[in-house]
């Protein structure tokens, strides 16, 4: 069971966009950073366990070429094995920051050179992988930044090109020193899933045809995809063959976010129907296959939710965002 805590208020709400919530927790310094985007800006809030907010920053998008202010999609902390980077996505560019969005050391603009005068021009999906951070676009193409141990010299060091549509979310995993384990995952606006495998050279390892629906949310725990869809169902995938272990019609609208908690095997479900669901993932040790149970769920009355994340590795505790809603709730066990 699950309590309500102290909300975190924040200067403007969350904008109505899938994932607009990410959470870095700092256990050395009992901290936890949050990030959520409205418009042009990106709200960061640094928060003590109790809710109490400690500062607040506030980011924008940068210019490029244009004549209106470019509309943010996404802010994420990525944690490398060597330091953490805060990635704002837009309609303009990629910015990548210090992890407390002091200094920006890398600004990528997007070329739209192949986009006709209809078509949306954005990065969404954002995920690290080894020493890498993987970006998604509208073109359907995986940007992927090889990043150095200290300071801006950020290279653009390969494109991936599997999608056909729009990439809508990318998750990842460590892949723990195996050789050919798939330990990253892309999905797109067809409901198409790409597992990959990192290194030198990213290569595709196994495709999960769509089926209509788009995939709206991802996430990769112990070789199992966990993929959210716009009609309310999850999906959960072996991600070195693709197969289909379980299929729950978990929410009544589309899945606005999944979160995994990697230390118990907790999965985070959030959607556009106002509730929050937890299920706890385990593998048989009979069949092998992946197991759910269902532990909690929480409404959160008249608010088109737009991300949900856990605020620990255990799961113990999780943040809610929502369209309109000046503040980011806050839930733990009891």
């Amino acid at each position: 069971m699950f309590r309500r805590e102290r909300s975190i208020p924040l200067r403007g709400s969350a904008a109505a966009l899938c994932n607009n919530l990410s959470v870095l927790q700092l256990p050395l310094r009992n901290l936890t950073h949050f990030g959520v985007v409205h418009g042009p800006s990106a709200h960061l809030l640094s928060a003590a366990p109790e809710g109490v907010p400690l500062a607040q920053r506030q980011l924008h998008a940068k210019e490029g070429a244009g004549v209106s202010p470019p509309l943010i999609t996404q802010v994420h902390w990525c944690v490398l094995p060597f330091r953490v980077l805060l990635v704002l996505t837009s309609h303009r560019g990629i910015q990548m920051y210090e992890s407390d969005g002091s200094v920006m050391v890398y600004w990528h603009a997007l070329d739209s050179g192949d986009a006709s005068p209809v078509q949306a021009v954005f990065a969404r999906g954002i995920a690290s992988s080894g020493h890498f951070i993987c970006v998604g676009t509208w073109s359907g193409r995986v940007l992927v930044f090889d990043i150095p141990a200290k300071g801006p010299n950020i290279v653009l060091s390969e494109e991936l090109a599997a999608h056909p549509t729009s990439v809508t979310d990318i998750a990842s995993e460590p892949a723990q020193g195996q050789d050919c384990v798939a330990d990253m995952v892309t999905a797109d606006d067809s409901g198409l899933l790409c597992i990959w495998r990192s290194g030198p050279e990213f290569k595709l390892s196994t495709q999960i045809p769509g089926f209509g629906v788009p995939c709206t949310s991802v996430q990769l725990w112990q070789g199992t995809i966990a993929a959210g869809y716009g009609n309310g169902q999850v999906r959960l995938y072996e991600a070195s063959t693709g197969t289909l272990h379980i299929q729950i019609n978990a929410h009544a609208r589309a899945i606005c976010a999944l979160d995994l908690a990697p230390d118990v095997g907790k999965l985070l479900t959030a959607a556009e129907d106002t509730f929050v669901h937890i299920w706890k993932l385990s593998r048989s040790s009979e069949s092998g296959y992946i197991e759910v149970e269902h532990c909690h769920g929480e409404c959160v009355p008249d608010i088109q939710v737009c991300g949900a994340r856990f605020c620990d590795p255990s799961g113990n505790s999780f943040a809610v965002t929502g369209y309109d809603l000046a503040e980011i709730l806050r839930f733990s066990s009891m």
